[in-house]
């Protein structure tokens, strides 16, 4: 069995043939691949149930148990984003810069694949599916570890997505797997061969990822989203868009953990969103003011919230609350206590709107909608690789456009640079 260091560096070598590839062939791969995953749905649900079983044993947290199933639903998803990915313009090859630099010297920059990618990703087989076809229309090998606790799922999907990559024409080391934690120290060691890595977990485990190793890597740590009330807003529909916010998927790292209430509107509008939370079985963090404020109101789960806790990201059935005085405190706290992901503004105030989306520094900034748009399938990326909060080269949803690099070429006609030197010639950069 070839150790991750030989996969790497035969990825490496196969990188220029991926990156060479057709369209035509690359939508090949996702069609073969969606026609597999579709003959096999019944092998892969039962290796999902192997999977669900070991996690129920291990006492795994319900919110983590709901990333592990891939059932019709899933599969029906991954197969919407392999045909929306498979629609989108190819990526690659787009000249960006077109500009005669003197006459008969013409400089391109062009759209390519950043080469070797290792994803390291969170126990969601659905995850798998989507990097993977991602890293393909886009021309890039793709070197995947998934989560120990979907092993079994991950095994039978990554096997599909590799022979029907493979058959449809691209290279070998397209894709490699890796399924043993002790292979994430030899990929973070891989930086002859690994362009980037995107890894995708806990605060802790992204932060050991970017301190071991010397290959460039891309993502975020903590999904710490807020969204603000401000007191010109349409109060039912707030209530229900932060409860889709907070319960439409309560795991997932685009779902709110803060909410900010404009003071002004608090005493009514805070029992009313207590008791929407309650039928949710939410369980409210507040500021000893909040906890007052709703008094009895719902029968859901309160208690008071410290100052610390609001760097917090729960990734459960809890909230947490506090009272601001206007826009500019929400904009101080998000961007003193958030982790730069999505954040939005529930006003019909279009002046607080615009300063909040403004001000607040994050990768998402939303007005009047939840927070759960922050996604790669819903912003028509076909999916999305992971999300960075990162300022470099990609932020926000990572889809086709953030896996591309560019390169810059030169066509001349024998010039020399002692020609412009010595001032027998000169540069004109014309646009063309």
């Amino acid at each position: 069995m070839a150790t991750i260091e030989e996969l790497a560096r035969r990825m490496k070598t196969d990188a220029a043939a991926m990156a060479a590839s057709s369209v035509e062939i690359r939508n090949k791969a996702l069609i073969e691949i969606r026609e597999g995953l579709q003959a096999n749905a019944a092998d892969i649900f039962e290796e999902n149930k192997k999977d669900l079983a070991a996690a129920d044993e291990a006492g795994i947290a319900e919110a983590v148990v709901k990333r592990l199933k891939f059932d019709e639903n899933k599969l029906r998803d991954v197969c919407e984003g392999l045909d929306m990915l498979r629609e989108l313009p190819d990526p690659l090859g787009r000249v960006t810069l077109n500009r005669e630099l003197d006459e008969g010297l013409r400089l391109e920059r062009i759209t390519c694949p950043i080469g070797v990618i290792g994803v390291i990703f969170e126990a969601r087989p659905d995850a798998l599916v989507q990097i993977a076809s991602l890293c393909i229309k886009s021309g890039n090998c793709a070197l995947l570890k998934g989560g120990k606790e979907t092993t079994n799922t991950n095994r039978i999907l990554f096997r599909l997505i590799h022979e029907s990559a493979v058959r449809a024409g691209l290279p070998e080391g397209c894709l490699a797997q890796a399924e043993t934690h002790d292979e994430i120290d030899e990929l973070l060691a891989c930086d002859r061969y690994v362009d980037l890595i995107i890894p995708r977990g806990s605060n802790a485990f992204v932060r050991h990822i970017m301190d071991n190793t010397k290959i460039p890597v891309m993502g975020h740590a903590d999904g710490i989203c807020h969204i603000f009330v401000d007191e010109d807003c349409d109060r039912e529909q707030a209530i229900r868009i932060i409860v889709d916010a907070k319960i439409q998927y309560t795991a997932a790292c685009n779902a709110v953990e803060t909410l900010l209430i404009h003071k002004n509107i608090a005493k009514d509008f805070l029992p009313k969103l207590a008791e929407a939370l309650a039928e949710e079985h939410v369980k409210i963090r507040g500021t000893k003011e909040v906890i007052s404020m709703i008094g009895e109101s719902g029968s859901g789960e309160k208690e008071t919230i410290t100052e610390e806790d609001f760097d917090t990201e729960y990734l459960a059935l809890t909230v947490g609350v506090r009272l601001v005085e206007d826009v500019e405190e929400a904009i101080r706290h998000i961007n003193t206590h958030g982790s730069h992901h999505t954040d939005s503004i529930l006003t019909n105030n279009d002046k607080n709107a615009e300063r909040f989306m403004q001000m607040v520094d994050s990768a998402g900034v939303y007005h009047n909608c939840s927070t759960r748009f922050s996604d790669g399938f819903r912003y028509g990326f076909g999916a999305e690789v992971g999300i960075s909060t990162g300022k470099i080269h990609a932020r926000g949803p990572v889809g086709l456009d953030g896996l591309t690099t560019y390169k810059y070429k030169l066509y001349g006609h024998g010039q020399i640079v002692g020609d412009y030197a010595n001032g027998v010639k000169s540069f004109h950069h014309k646009d063309l």
